[in-house]
């Protein structure tokens, strides 16, 4: 029993290691002014956002000068998410391509300039989920819940080691093309500089020759 509950443990400092962490920070942002966050985004991951403007006063309503437009979106320019002059807002979706998503958050420009504090959340994979509704709305049990999800970290950290021995295998190739053009574009420069030589060897026994000297 003791053995069993060691492993466990140890399962689950493995697993909170290898995981992927969410993106939760707190930013300051200028008004007229432009602040992106990106994430590497596998395809078919569920990815889900929240950000709000903080209020720098707590005993008043947050200024209608304290909003924000907000896009979200591959560098391709396909937009996922997008909202102009919002106190607060969230996203979800499930990336239908792989690469670097991009949040960007732009503040209105306001004479005299001032300056929003942004929350934002990030989460992706396995960290989307919303773990403690689950086990609301679906009455499981505790040992139930846990155990789902540490099946999804599971396939998530065996996602995520496919993903990386797939762009290995794309290095690997990309290494040995670099390497078959080296070779071959040393050999082009191997060619050219005896060709060259052989040339000038030419061209200056003709000279001498021509000059009577041998």
């Amino acid at each position: 029993m003791i053995l069993g509950s060691v492993i466990m443990v140890v399962l689950l400092l493995v697993v909170g290691i290898l995981s992927p962490a969410s993106q939760s920070l707190r930013f300051e942002l200028q008004s007229g002014h432009t602040k992106c966050v990106s994430e590497d985004i596998k395809s078919d991951s569920m990815t889900v956002g929240k950000y709000h403007v903080v209020n720098p006063n707590q005993d008043h309503p947050l200024p209608d000068s304290h909003k924000l437009t907000v896009r979200v979106a591959l560098p391709k320019g396909n937009t996922y998410h997008r909202a102009e002059k919002v106190k607060t807002g969230q996203f979800a979706f499930t990336a239908a391509e792989e690469g670097g998503y991009t949040a960007c958050f732009w503040a209105d420009d306001h004479s005299p300039r001032i300056t929003l504090t942004v929350d934002f959340d990030w989460r992706t994979g396995v960290h989307a989920k919303d773990w403690s509704n689950i086990a609301r709305e679906g009455h499981v049990v505790v040992m139930e819940l846990e155990l789902n999800k540490l099946y999804d970290v599971v396939t998530s950290i065996e996602e995520e080691m496919f993903y990386l021995r797939a762009r290995e295998e794309e290095m690997l190739e990309l290494n040995k093309a670099t390497t078959s053009k080296m070779f071959w574009l040393s050999l082009l420069s191997l060619f050219l500089c005896l060709s060259v030589a052989g040339l000038q060897f030419w061209h200056l026994k003709a000279f001498f020759e021509k000059k009577k000297l041998i």
